[in-house]
C-alpha cells in the first residue's frame, strides 16, 4: 500500500481531532492509572497514596470504594497525612477508632463524577464562588478556584489544592489533593 500526501493528511487530521479522546490518563504516584480500573485497582499502585490505602483498608471501605459509583475521591498524598499532628494517623489507625476513621475517609468521597472543569463552571457562576458539595459522610466541601488552580475547602474552612486532576476511573475520578480534609 503506498501512503499519498492525501493519506498523510487524512491519518493526520484523524489523529488531531482524536488526540483528546485518546489522551492518556495521568500518572499518579509514579503509576499508570487505568480508565478500565476501579478507584482501589488505581490506589494501592499509587506510591503518594500508600497512608490513604492502608487508611481505607483499616476502615473497611475497599469494597464500596470498588463499587459501582460514580464517585469523586479527594485523594489526600503522603505528605498530608504526615503534616497532620505527630501520632494522629497511628491513632486512627487503631480498631477502637473505626468509626472516627470511617467518617474522615468518607468526607473526601462524594456521589458523581466531578472534574475539575465542572467544578470550577459551578464555583464561578454562584453568587459567593463556591460549589458546595455533599460527601458521603454527610459532611460538606466546597471548591473554589484561586488563579488557575481549584482549591477544595472543609467545613473548618482548610484548603486542599488538587495537585493531579481528572484521574478517571471505572467507577468515578480521582482529584489528588494535597491537604487531607477535615469534618467538624
Amino acid at each position: 500500500m503506498t501512503i499519498t500526501r492525501k493519506t498523510s493528511a487524512f491519518v493526520l487530521t484523524l489523529a488531531l481531532l482524536a488526540g483528546p479522546a485518546l489522551a492518556e490518563n495521568p500518572m499518579v504516584g509514579g503509576a499508570a492509572m487505568f480508565e478500565t480500573k476501579n478507584i482501589v485497582e488505581n490506589a494501592v499502585n499509587s506510591k503518594d497514596h500508600t497512608t490513604l490505602v492502608a487508611a481505607v483498608k483499616a476502615a473497611g471501605l475497599v469494597d464500596a470504594l470498588q463499587g459501582a459509583g460514580p464517585f469523586t475521591v479527594f485523594a489526600p498524598v503522603n505528605d498530608a497525612f504526615a503534616a497532620l499532628p505527630a501520632g494522629t494517623v497511628e491513632t486512627l489507625l487503631k480498631p477502637e477508632n473505626k468509626d472516627m476513621l470511617v467518617k474522615i475517609l468518607t468526607a473526601h468521597v462524594v456521589a458523581g463524577n466531578f472534574t475539575t472543569a465542572e467544578m470550577a463552571k459551578k464555583a464561578k457562576a454562584s453568587k459567593d464562588g463556591y460549589f458546595n458539595m455533599t460527601t458521603l459522610s454527610g459532611d460538606f466541601l466546597s471548591a473554589k478556584m484561586k488563579g488557575n488552580s481549584l482549591y477544595i475547602y472543609d467545613e473548618s474552612g482548610k484548603a486542599g489544592k488538587v495537585t493531579i486532576s481528572d484521574v478517571a476511573q471505572s467507577n468515578g475520578v480521582i482529584q489528588v489533593v494535597n491537604k487531607v480534609l477535615l469534618p467538624k
